[in-house]
């Protein structure tokens, strides 16, 4: 009798502390990693693929659950050659599997800010983490201006870009340019500006005093949303190196005529800010992507954990859930802090 009660004892001992292994493995805390700017991912066929700007070089992480991103193996899949006009300040890589492969995209320089430009790397493996990677050139409008933050959608058939860039050749104001494609790599319209900074939100930007407006004024880091039939265009606004940093929003629908800045409306106020009771300091330049069982919608974003640190290496990558509004707009709620048990994306 007394070896039957100490195996069962034994038993339930080990079924309890699975148990609370389990628990404890159902829930993750931000940041997901301690440091990376401009975080993307996409989930594909079982595994999440993760990336952000390092300024050297192209990296992809992989992971079956992005919640153990930490642990993830990583390869530089790309570095660029020396001497050239994309040799430097690699900023906001993102990694897009398009007409059956993957591509990457990306802005760099030689050096000078003024030079950046967009340029794009393709795979035919099944496996970004494997094959080889051939850099496919710069991908750019005809007016070959300043360009960073490009990302790549898909609506009725149709491939756009978006991106940021600049007017003319001269820094001053940083809009949101949107193109039609005719092939992953090459941009088959006239670009046109489909937002500029317009509200006090979206204005602050002055590098001597972050509570004054705006000596350069910044719409960045486009990014698309898609439910049911509209299309919300998410993009950052005010300089990253203010702590009001913050998302703001373009709606449109799917029948839309999307090269028609009419067609696109803007929040008044930002979807997304700075929560100070949380300590969460210029959330922005995000990418959304679906639970593995498709049921959930979660934002990943960068975010600074003290006020005024700025554009640098201080930035890390969150994620949470969001919902959606009775009008069908997304809800992102607030910021969470740091070290808040968030249940993981749902299996």
């Amino acid at each position: 009798m007394k070896k039957i009660t100490s195996a069962f004892c034994l038993l339930l001992i080990t079924t309890i502390t699975c148990f609370a292994q389990q628990k404890e493995a159902a829930t993750f805390t931000n940041p997901l990693l301690p440091s990376g700017a401009d975080p993307w991912v996409i989930y594909k066929n079982g595994y999440y693929y993760y990336t952000n700007t390092t300024g050297r070089n192209l990296v992809i992480w992989k992971t079956k659950h992005i919640a153990d991103l930490d642990k993830a193996g990583k390869k530089i899949i790309w570095t660029p050659p020396t001497g050239t006009a994309y040799s430097k300040e690699l900023w906001a890589p993102e990694l897009h599997f398009l007409k059956g492969k993957w591509y990457m995209y990306f802005a760099a320089d030689d050096g000078d800010n003024n030079h950046h430009r967009l340029y794009v790397i393709e795979n035919a493996s099944a496996d970004p983490m494997l094959g080889e990677w051939i850099f496919k050139g710069q991908v750019g409008d005809s007016t070959n201006k300043w360009a960073i933050d490009g990302s790549v959608f898909e609506n009725k058939g149709q491939l756009y870009m978006i991106w940021a860039g600049w007017e003319g050749d001269v820094n001053g104001q940083q809009n949101i340019y949107i193109a039609k494609m005719k092939d992953p790599v090459t941009i088959s319209s006239e670009r046109v500006k489909i937002s500029s900074p317009e509200y006090q939100w979206e204005k602050y930007g002055d590098l001597h005093d972050d509570n004054n407006p705006a000596h350069v004024n910044v719409n960045e880091g486009p990014e698309i949303l898609v439910h049911n039939n509209k299309l919300f265009l998410i993009y950052s606004a005010s300089g990253c190196w203010t702590d009001y940093y913050a998302l703001g929003m373009l709606a449109t629908t799917t029948n839309s005529n999307l090269l028609d800045p009419a067609s696109w409306k803007k929040s008044s106020e930002p979807v997304f800010k700075q929560s100070p009771e949380n300590e969460v300091y210029a959330p922005g330049h995000n990418s959304f992507f679906k639970s593995p069982n498709g049921r959930e919608d979660w934002i990943l974003y960068h975010a600074n954990s003290k006020p005024g640190q700025g554009c640098g290496k201080d930035r890390s990558p969150r994620a949470q859930k969001f919902s959606w509004n009775k009008d069908g707009s997304p809800n992102f709620g607030i910021p969470v802090k740091a070290g808040t048990a968030l249940p993981v994306p749902g299996e």
